[in-house]
C-alpha cells in the first residue's frame, strides 16, 4: 500500500495528482469503489511526483480562506478576531473527526478558530469514496472542501488524516518526509501513525500566517 496519502487537489488547472503523479480531470462527483484495497492498488510501488503541483494549490487553498475571512471582516469590521467559519455537513460520517480535528487546532493557535456553522462558511467537508484519497480543494475564488476518503480512513489514523487535512485550510504545506511527530507528514511515516497533534513548528507557521492573514482581513476594511 502507498504510505502517502493525497492531500490536495491541483484545481488551479482543473487537474489533480495522484499518488503515482497521473494527471486526470477533476469533478464535482467522484469515482464509487467497491473496496477499500482499490483507493492505493493503482499508487503501490509508485513515486510520489505531485508535491510541486499540490504546494501550489495548498497555497492557494489558504489565500482563498483568508479572501474569504477578509471579505467577512469587510462586512463585519469589529471583529476581534480571525474565525474561519466550515460546513460539517457533508461528512456525517466523520463528524466526531471533524470536531477533533478543529477542536485540535483550536488549542493549538490562537491567532486563528475554526467555528462550525452552515451560514457563510469559507470551506466545507465531504465525504465518499476516491481512487485520490482524501485531499483539500479550493476553486481560487473563495470556495473550497475538505473529501476524506472512506478507505484511507479505514487504513489511516482517521484523526491525523482529517487534522491534518485541515492544517492545509491553515496554510501548511505537506512534509512527507517528516518524522510522525510532524501532523504534515501525513502518511509518510505509515499507517502506525496515530499522532493528530501539530508539533512546535507546525503551530508556530500557522501563528505567524495567520497574523499575516489577520492583517490582509484589516487592510481590507480601511
Amino acid at each position: 500500500m502507498s504510505k502517502r496519502y493525497l492531500s490536495v487537489v491541483a484545481v488551479l488547472g482543473l487537474t489533480v495528482t495522484g499518488l503515482g503523479g497521473a494527471a486526470t480531470s477533476a469533478s464535482a462527483s467522484t469515482p464509487a469503489l467497491n473496496s477499500s484495497s482499490a483507493s492505493y492498488a493503482q499508487y503501490e510501488g509508485s513515486a510520489y511526483e505531485g508535491s510541486a503541483r499540490e504546494a501550489k494549490a495548498n497555497k492557494a487553498f489558504f489565500e482563498a480562506v483568508v479572501k474569504a475571512v477578509a471579505d467577512k471582516r469587510a462586512a463585519n469590521p469589529g471583529a476581534k478576531s480571525v474565525t474561519v467559519v466550515y460546513d460539517a455537513s457533508g461528512a456525517p460520517t466523520f463528524a466526531r473527526q471533524i470536531a477533533s480535528s478543529t477542536s485540535i487546532w483550536n488549542s493549538a493557535v490562537s491567532n486563528v478558530k475554526l467555528q462550525q456553522g452552515s451560514s457563510g462558511a469559507s470551506f466545507s467537508y465531504r465525504e465518499g469514496n476516491d481512487p485520490r484519497g482524501s485531499y483539500a480543494s479550493t476553486d481560487g475564488h473563495g470556495k473550497g472542501y475538505i473529501f476524506l476518503d472512506y478507505a484511507q480512513n479505514k487504513e489511516y489514523d482517521s484523526t491525523r488524516v482529517t487534522t491534518h487535512e485541515t492544517g492545509h485550510v491553515l496554510g501548511l504545506p505537506d512534509t512527507y518526509d517528516g518524522p510522525c511527530s510532524q501532523l504534515m507528514s501525513g502518511g509518510g511515516p505509515g499507517p502506525s501513525c496515530t499522532n493528530a497533534q501539530p508539533d512546535a513548528a507546525e503551530r508556530s507557521k500557522v501563528e505567524r500566517l495567520w497574523a499575516n492573514g489577520l492583517a490582509k482581513a484589516l487592510h481590507k476594511v480601511r
